[in-house]
Order: C-alpha cells, then sequence, then structure tokens
C-alpha cells in the first residue's frame, strides 16, 4: 500500500509538472491579453449588444476566448519550438520546457498542430469560416514570419505587428461575416500600439536579446535616441485615430475624448523616453502600453453607439 502511495504521489507530480510545461507553451497572460481584443472586436460589431443576463452571448464569448487562445497558443508553442536555441541564451527565456530539456520538439510540435487545428474549428463551427481563415493567417505568420525575421532584420516587428492587429478584427468578422470598415479601425489601433510597445521592451531586454541573435529595435545600436523617436511617431498616430470609429458612428464622443487621452499618455511616456533614452523611461513607456490597450478598448464597448 505504502509503494502504490509513492507511485501515485509521483505520478502526480510528474502530471502537474506537465501541466506546467504545456502552460508555459501557450503564454496564457499574453494569449488571454491578445484574445480579449478579439471579444472587444465581437462586442463593438453591429447588432450585438451586451447584457449580463445574455447566456447565448456568454456561451459565444467563451468559445471565441477559447478558439482564440488555442490558436494563439499554438503560435506561441510553435515560436517557441523555433527559438528554443536562443531561448536557452536568454535569462527570461531558458527555463522554458524546450531550452530547460523537459520537452522535446517532436512533443510540442503534436501540442502545437492539435491546439491550432482545434482552435479553428471552433471559430469556423460556431462563428464562420471568415474568422477561422484569419485566425490561421495569423497564427501562420506569426509562427513562420514574424519568428524567423526576429534574427534577420527589424522590419520583423512590423510583420508581427500584423498578426498582433488581427484578434479584434477576428472577433468583429465573428460577429459580421464580413471584413467590413469597423474591423478595419479596430485593427489600426492594435497595430500601431504594438511598435513602442515592442521597441520599449526590446530596448530593456536588448542585452538579453543581443546575446541571443535578435534585432528588434529599429536601430541596432541601444544608445541610439532613434528607437523614442519611432515610438513618439507611432504613439502620436493613435491621437488622431481616436476620431475614425467616432466620425464612422461607432463610439460616443466621451470615448473618443478618452481615447485620445490616452494616446496623449502614451506619446508622453514615448517623448521622455525620447529624451532620456534610459531604463526607466523605456520602462514607462512598456508599463504605458499595458494600460493604453485595455482601457481604449473598454472605452470602446462603453462608448459603443
Amino acid at each position: 500500500m505504502l509503494e502504490q502511495g509513492v507511485i501515485k504521489e509521483k505520478w502526480h507530480i510528474v502530471a502537474f509538472g506537465r501541466a506546467k510545461d504545456y502552460n508555459q507553451l501557450l503564454k496564457p497572460n499574453l494569449s488571454g491579453m491578445v484574445v480579449f481584443s478579439s471579444v472587444i472586436g465581437y462586442l463593438m460589431a453591429p447588432g450585438t449588444t451586451f447584457m449580463w443576463s445574455d447566456f447565448g452571448l456568454w456561451q459565444k464569448i467563451i468559445t471565441l476566448f477559447a478558439g482564440g487562445m488555442l490558436i494563439t497558443g499554438s503560435a506561441n508553442t510553435i515560436n517557441q519550438i523555433l527559438e528554443r536555441e536562443s531561448d536557452a541564451k536568454m535569462k527570461r527565456t531558458r527555463l522554458r520546457p524546450m531550452p530547460d530539456g523537459r520537452m522535446q520538439a517532436t512533443e510540442a510540435w503534436i501540442f502545437a498542430i492539435i491546439t491550432g487545428l482545434t482552435g479553428a474549428f471552433l471559430l469556423a463551427f460556431y462563428f464562420n469560416l471568415q474568422a477561422s481563415i484569419l485566425g490561421v493567417i495569423s497564427l501562420l505568420l506569426y509562427a513562420f514570419a514574424y519568428t524567423p525575421m526576429k534574427k534577420i532584420h527589424p522590419i520583423a516587428v512590423f510583420i508581427g505587428a500584423i498578426p498582433g492587429a488581427l484578434p479584434p478584427f477576428i472577433g468583429w468578422v465573428a460577429a459580421t461575416g464580413t471584413y467590413s470598415i469597423g474591423g478595419w479601425v479596430l485593427f489600426l489601433f492594435q497595430f500601431f500600439w504594438q511598435f513602442p510597445h515592442f521597441w520599449a521592451i526590446a530596448w530593456v531586454a536588448f542585452d538579453d536579446y543581443k546575446n541571443a541573435g535578435i534585432c528588434m529595435l529599429p536601430t541596432r545600436e541601444k544608445e541610439s535616441r532613434f528607437t523614442g523617436l519611432q515610438c513618439m511617431v507611432y504613439s502620436l498616430i493613435l491621437v488622431p485615430l481616436a476620431m475614425v470609429p467616432r466620425m464612422l458612428g461607432m463610439i460616443n464622443n466621451e470615448a473618443m475624448w478618452f481615447c485620445m487621452f490616452c494616446g496623449l499618455l502614451y506619446f508622453a511616456a514615448s517623448a521622455v523616453f525620447y529624451l532620456k533614452n534610459d531604463y526607466k523611461s523605456a520602462r514607462r513607456v512598456m508599463f504605458t502600453s499595458f494600460f493604453y490597450l485595455p482601457a481604449i478598448l473598454l472605452s470602446f464597448v462603453f462608448g459603443k453607439i
């Protein structure tokens, strides 16, 4: 009996450890933020009204969230498969399942294929084929265009911004079945938001990235202020962009002004980064980006007309 108990305990430890490894492949914190924007896109679509008591709507939201998490998790897993050697050279990633030797690439590939196909099926079956196709395009761009390009040229940030901006568009298409202008507007907000966000992270983690041979900054020199200048340009675009959904009748004036205010905060953080070009100001841009996106997305929903 004692031996059986020990075996059972060891099995639980192994199973729990494997579950943690799969969780690391999915990157739920990152994926959750990305998929949250797809839910916002769904709620922003014409004819979709959010009510706490609408059980059918909650079913749709949960299914969309699950499908998005699976597709995004599949892309993240492939990213880690292709970058396992680079990850082994960076402090923040060297303990991931594959660099640490806890998982082989074959197992990770099986996991990526299953999660990707399941997520695409959920979007196609419960919503429409158009949303599923966008989800697959997002996965392929992130995994097989953005990931390898990170070691070749800083244009990787531009490439990665495309799949990174597709989730709210996917949510819009899931609700409407069309690639209409409202979805493109949501796409643009998330597209331009990503540049200061990624560059600030790349500046903070510059030494780690350089050690792994990853090129993310618009300049190869960390000391250059060009990164801060670029952050200013892209964050500034978000300020007038806030008027577009108002002009299209998607949001009210209050949401527009709030979105413009958030854009100005993002721009101000970028301007300080340009002037100081130091660790503290780069982190300020990074944390401002964490605030900006959920804040404006929620303001869209509450200010929907």
